[in-house]
């Protein structure tokens, strides 16, 4: 009883305090103004505004470009208005103002949010997405902060309340819905990082790979082509991954153990939470030993039942660049006072090794490829170094997809950044997400 009181206190208390139940949280909005959110150089997201009537009015001045992951505070809460909600109603001012503003019966000034968020990162992603739905996330792989997250379809949580009615009654509409964190995607071809990784492990000679691509592979009746069908030729594993060759990949995923291959995407974090402070929708990989080949062929290539998220895919590319050692990711990078002064600090967390360091220098090797001689070539001849997967996803049956790209750049002087990229109904990823990819890439990399 006593280990777990001791638990409790320094370790549970405060979530169970910042609970959207705990009604002990409007106690402390009568005695503070609600504290800012910031980004990582103060730029203002998020202010209460006091009016002269003593009214409160919370006031986002960049409105829809950060709506997502600062929230709202409107009809309940959302983001980091409602994950931080305690911490931006506690105030550690300097303790005589406390003890003046309590005698003169005024709030005290609450604590300020200061997040890991690049607002030049930021506002290029949204840009970059313009009017498309679908979703960003950037992130620094050696220390799993976030610098980007863009969702979209968007709101303005400016004008949230006035809206609610509409947003709720419309049951098509998803515009609360937070794409990095909770989309689920068909991976399409960003999924063959997994499928390669897998072969490699049960092929020792997979440098001795041939597959002779003519566009289209049947088996048993079961039908894949490459993207418009395309004819590659004759190709060894790293030219099918650059090119991203759904025949070779189907072929390739026809000789897996199917055993091993969902224990190698349960170990890359499959049907499970993925680790840090953000929370989200699991990514779903599932394939029996019994399916038939149709299944597996499509599986393979990323398409069947087999879903993921963007905050998921940028995960794996940050261990990927990060050597195989994955971060923990998340936004919020201190809480201070009024003053400045730090009262509470969220250090970079190790997950671990998702991949091996051999592994995570192969895939390197081939998104690499993927720059130079495949699909990504848009990005290659840049003055910094890019790596990646491209992606087209199908999601329905008459053959319509999401454009993907996932990877990584590196620049001389510059911290990595790992990224995430999917456009709906963006066709390829080289015609949609790799454009979204490279303005982003320039504006980071030229500071």
């Amino acid at each position: 009883m006593i280990g777990y009181f001791v638990y409790f206190q320094l370790v549970k208390s405060e979530s169970i305090i910042n609970s959207s139940y705990n009604s002990r949280l409007d106690l402390y909005a009568e005695h503070v103004v609600r504290g800012d959110i910031t980004a990582a150089d103060g730029t203002v997201l998020a202010k209460t505004t006091v009016n002269d009537d003593g009214s409160e009015t919370r006031e986002y001045p960049y409105g829809r470009m950060f709506a997502h992951v600062v929230g709202y505070m409107n009809n309940g809460k959302g983001g980091l208005e409602s994950q931080y909600n305690f911490n931006l109603l506690r105030s550690h001012s300097f303790f005589l103002t406390q003890i003046i503003n309590d005698l003169k019966n005024e709030k005290n000034t609450g604590d300020t949010l200061v997040t890991t968020l690049d607002y030049d990162v930021q506002k290029t992603a949204y840009d970059a997405l313009g009017d498309r739905d679908g979703a960003v996330v950037v992130m620094e792989p050696k220390t799993g902060k976030i610098l980007a997250m863009v969702s979209k379809p968007d709101y303005d949580p400016n004008t949230l309340a006035d809206k609610w009615d509409d947003i709720v009654s419309d049951n098509s509409s998803s515009v609360l819905l937070n794409r990095v964190t909770s989309g689920l995607y068909p991976p399409g071809s960003t999924f063959k990082i997994f499928t390669t990784l897998e072969y490699v492990h049960e092929n020792p000679n997979y440098q001795d790979y041939s597959f002779n691509c003519e566009g289209e592979l049947n088996v048993d009746g079961n039908e894949i082509h490459c993207y418009h069908k395309s004819v590659h030729g004759q190709e060894n594993l790293k030219d099918s991954f650059a090119n991203s060759c759904n025949t070779s990949f189907s072929n390739i995923g026809l000789s897996l153990n199917i055993t091993k291959f969902q224990e190698l995407c349960n170990d890359m974090l499959f049907n499970q939470k993925l680790p840090g402070t953000l929370s989200g929708s699991k990514s779903s990989f599932t394939l029996s030993k019994d399916a038939d080949k149709g299944k597996i062929m499509q599986t393979s290539i990323g398409q069947g039942d087999t879903l993921v998220s963007p905050l998921h895919m940028v995960f794996v590319a940050s261990a990927i660049a990060n050597n195989g050692v994955a971060m923990e990711p998340y936004v919020v990078d201190y809480v201070e006072n009024d003053g400045g002064v730090h009262v509470k600090n969220y250090k970079e967390k190790e997950y671990g090794q998702l991949l091996s360091e051999s592994d995570a220098a192969l895939l390197q090797d081939y998104m690499r490829g993927v720059v130079e001689n495949g699909t990504g070539k848009a990005l290659n001849g840049q003055s910094y170094t890019a790596y990646g997967k491209t992606g087209s996803a199908e999601y329905n049956s008459a053959g319509d997809s999401h454009g993907w790209f996932v990877g990584y750049g590196t620049k001389e002087g510059y911290n990595d950044i790992a990224i995430a990229v999917i456009v709906e109904d963006g066709g390829s990823g080289s015609q949609s997400a790799v454009p979204v990819t490279k303005q982003i890439f320039d504006v980071y990399f030229n500071k």
